[in-house]
Formats: C-alpha cells, structure tokens, sequence
C-alpha cells in the first residue's frame, strides 16, 4: 500500500512541476508580446498587465486616466481575472460605462509569491481565451 501512495505521489509532483512549467513559458510568451506591442520591448510587471486588462475591460483604449482612475482600472482587471474562479462576479455597467463586480467569496489569506502565482494563472488563462497565447 505504501509503494502504490509513493507512486500516486511521484505522479502528483510531477504533474504540478509540468503544470507550473507550463504557467511559466506561458507567462514568458505573454509578457513578451505584450511588453513588444505597448512599451517598446522593456518588460512589463504584473502590475503593468493588469492595468492594461482593465483598459481593454472597459474599451477606452486611447483616453488618458488619472491616478484614482488607474487604480480603478486595475480593480476592474483584478475583478474580472477572479471572476472564473468564483471570487467575484460581474454585476453591472454604470452610466459612465465602468463595470462593477460583486464579491460572492472572498479570497483566502494568501502569502505574496501564492498572490502573483494566482494572478499569473488567471492572466495566462485571460488571454489563452482572447487566442493571444497558445
């Protein structure tokens, strides 16, 4: 019985190094694409990503925002990168054309390398959707 678990196991990790390899050149490939087409090939951060998520989420791609709005715009991303694993869900358009999301769980205490893990995960999934990553 013990030899079986030790098999399950081994298979177990080396299914999560696959996974997590994967996650990584998927991450590489994005970045690299995105960091080409909007800051002429220095890479760009999470934070980076995530701001240009909520550009695209609201759809108004070539306005000007200021600072609390950017910030506004980064919730929006981080809203809608969550939305598939059921931590938030999208609720409405106000008359400004903003979408709102409500929180329907909230995200368990995560440590800083397991919060950039996550939002690497959601992100690669973000654009493996729009076709822009295989």
């Amino acid at each position: 019985m013990l030899y079986e678990f030790k098999i399950h196991n081994s298979k177990f990790i080396i299914q999560k190094m696959s996974r997590d390899q994967q996650l990584k050149q998927r991450w590489e490939q994005l970045v690299n694409i995105l960091s080409n087409q909007f800051s002429q090939g220095e890479d760009l951060d999470l934070d980076a990503i995530i701001y240009l998520i909520g550009v695209q989420e609201l759809g108004k791609v070539h306005q000007k925002f200021k600072k609390d709005e950017k910030l506004n715009l980064m919730h929006i991303a981080i809203c809608r990168l969550l939305e598939p694993y059921g931590y938030y869900e999208f609720d409405y358009f106000d008359t400004e054309g903003w979408p709102h999301y409500t929180v329907k769980e909230e995200l368990p205490p995560l440590k800083a390398g397991e919060q950039s893990v996550l939002m690497k995960e959601a992100i690669v999934n973000y654009f493996l959707e729009r076709q822009v990553i295989e």
